[in-house]
């Protein structure tokens, strides 16, 4: 029952007044995090002493407080200090900027692809060159929608409204993934921020991106870029799977097709 619970509790979703981050599930998203920790806390100081300073400055040398003029007109020393101090700063903000980037474009060797289709207003799926007993090339194809609440029985509308769709994709945990990301008809973007990613899916062209999940779960996402009506009606749900039970998953799956 314990088990249960906590991975409900951990479906990843959107709540109410949410002014936090997703829980990181992948490598990316984990740096994301630790960066915007770093980050906040550089900001949290500069503007601390940004207001300091500020108040210093109007509360001791307004005229009613000081009335004598100062001769202080030039300093080689101050200026020194202003221009490195900021220069320091960046500095300590672009190290571990860049070692992210190049982090996250790194490239390694998959041992599954997805293909990610874009349409207006779904998604379309495949599921190839994963390693199986079956000599022949066969692959998993989904088209995934949006599920309306209305006509659904009575039993069935549990689901996240708006965010769940007709199938769910599976893909296995710590295993290397590949992401191809491309758009039939307009522009699209495959979005989940449990997972760090934001791909745009350009028509004509293919983008490419590489996905390490480190925890099970049920992860949603969904389409972030305006491409019509029904722009806000792309849901993607991705559910993570131990790696031998999304292979026992695959072979079932071959075996009924």
């Amino acid at each position: 029952m314990n088990k249960k619970m906590i991975f409900i509790t951990q479906c990843d979703s959107p709540a109410f007044w949410q002014t936090y981050l997703s829980d990181p599930a992948s490598t990316t998203m984990e740096g994301i995090l630790i960066f915007n920790k770093h980050l906040l806390f550089l900001l949290t100081v500069i503007v601390l002493f940004v207001g300091w300073l500020l108040f210093y400055t109007i509360y001791y040398f307004i005229e009613y407080n000081n009335k004598f003029s100062s001769k202080f007109v030039h300093s080689k020393e101050l200026e020194i200090v202003w221009t490195s101090i900021p220069a320091l700063i960046l500095l300590i903000l672009s190290t571990p900027s860049f070692t992210l980037l190049y982090a996250m474009d790194e490239i390694s060797e998959p041992e599954l692809t997805l293909k990610i289709l874009g349409h207006q207003w779904f998604w379309s799926y495949d599921i190839s060159e994963f390693n199986s007993c079956q000599k022949q090339e066969q692959s998993l194809k989904y088209v995934c929608y949006m599920m309306a609440l209305d006509g659904l029985p009575t039993t069935k509308q549990g689901y996240f409204r708006l965010l769940e769709t007709n199938k769910r994709v599976i893909l296995p945990t710590n295993t290397h993934l590949r992401l191809l990301v491309s758009a039939a008809d307009v522009l699209h973007s495959w979005t989940v921020p449990s997972f760090g990613l934001k791909i745009d899916a350009c028509p004509g062209r293919l983008n490419q991106v590489n996905l390490f999940i480190k925890r099970l779960g049920v992860f949603f996402g969904q389409c972030s870029e305006i491409c019509g009506v029904n722009h806000g009606f792309m849901p993607i749900v991705i559910v993570s799977l131990p790696t031998v039970q999304f292979h026992h998953y695959i072979m079932t799956k071959l075996e009924l097709n």
